[in-house]
């Protein structure tokens, strides 16, 4: 499993091309139009204290704290799908994961999605986080075989015995036991 981590995801988006994305599905030119408003010309001024910013125009990306910003940004990213049977692409807003079933030794359809998925974020102006993006292997295997790092982008990426996950603390031998005691920690 690979678990993508993003650079200011809500941040890149292009009005311009979501725009393109949402007429490919179906949506009416109004509501294209009100999307393309909303996310061009926005004034920005940030403020510490007492002082204030100049104000500058925004053309990209999406409001912080909006709760429309998640579901512009997941129908910017609908057309993003595993071409492979074995893998699955798991999204959830900005949280991305690819899943990839290797069987046979054979890694070359988990590899090949994995750059798929690489070019199709350069595509659409999403830089990934190389250092942030993890990757955790499930291997019941009694002969297990050591798993040669993945390269994107040139940095290979961290291999890690468990994530959290939306909240949710997955291990790579698919026991509850760092859920649990992340629970037990909480309740005392």
């Amino acid at each position: 499993m690979l678990f993508i981590d993003f650079s200011s995801a809500f941040n890149t988006i292009i009005p311009q091309k979501l725009i393109g994305k949402l007429s490919l599905l179906g949506l009416n030119t109004s509501l294209c139009n009100w999307i393309l408003d909303f996310l061009t010309g926005r004034p920005q001024s940030v403020r510490i204290g007492s002082s204030i910013s100049n104000t500058i125009t925004l053309s990209t990306g999406a409001p912080q704290g909006c709760v429309l910003s998640p579901l512009l940004f997941t129908l910017l990213t609908h057309d993003c799908a595993a071409t492979h049977s074995s893998n699955h692409i798991i999204k959830f807003a900005d949280d991305t994961t690819v899943v990839g079933l290797i069987s046979k030794n054979n890694e070359s359809a988990y590899r090949e999605e994995v750059q798929r998925l690489t070019d199709w974020c350069r595509a659409n102006n999403l830089s990934l986080k190389v250092n942030k993006t993890k990757e955790m292997v499930v291997d019941f295997r009694r002969m297990r075989n050591d798993h040669s790092p993945l390269n994107i982008e040139d940095p290979s990426v961290e291999i890690v015995k468990s994530i959290k996950f939306l909240g949710v603390h997955l291990a790579e031998n698919l026991t509850w036991s760092l859920n649990t005691s992340s629970i037990a920690k909480k309740a005392q």
